[in-house]
């Protein structure tokens, strides 16, 4: 019997620390694959939204995972994760547009109008 209750405090006092050194964006499935994917992506796509002449952020709740990209076409919609966290610092203004192309005339889904979605902080 002392030795179910010391294993069972054992393993509570493990479980403690566990949760004082992972952060709850870490322990969660999609935060911490959002987290590595979001280090080697950049949060915009390769189109500039027209009115601002540069890629606009859109920021959506933190709880918000995923997005549907809708295009033109047969079996062009579809859902995407939403790997980047709006922070305190920015995830980076591009500079008036260079490198980037406006919306075509035609547009044949809705990444190349220039608004991507970023999680909020709170």
């Amino acid at each position: 019997m002392r030795r179910l209750i010391f294993l069972t405090l054992l393993a509570s006092m493990a479980a403690i620390a566990w949760a004082d050194t992972a952060s709850a964006f870490e322990r969660t499935l999609i935060g911490g694959i959002a987290h590595r994917r979001a280090q080697g992506y950049a949060w915009h796509g390769g189109y500039y939204d027209a009115a601002w002449g540069m890629p606009v952020a859109l920021v959506v709740p933190p709880t918000a995972e995923y997005q549907t990209n809708w295009g033109w076409g047969v079996g062009n919609t579809r859902v995407t994760p939403i790997y980047h966290q709006f922070e305190r610092n920015y995830p980076g203004a591009p500079v008036g547009g260079r490198g980037f192309r406006p919306t075509p005339p035609w547009p044949s889904n809705t990444t190349q109008f220039g608004d991507y979605y970023i999680r909020g902080p709170w």
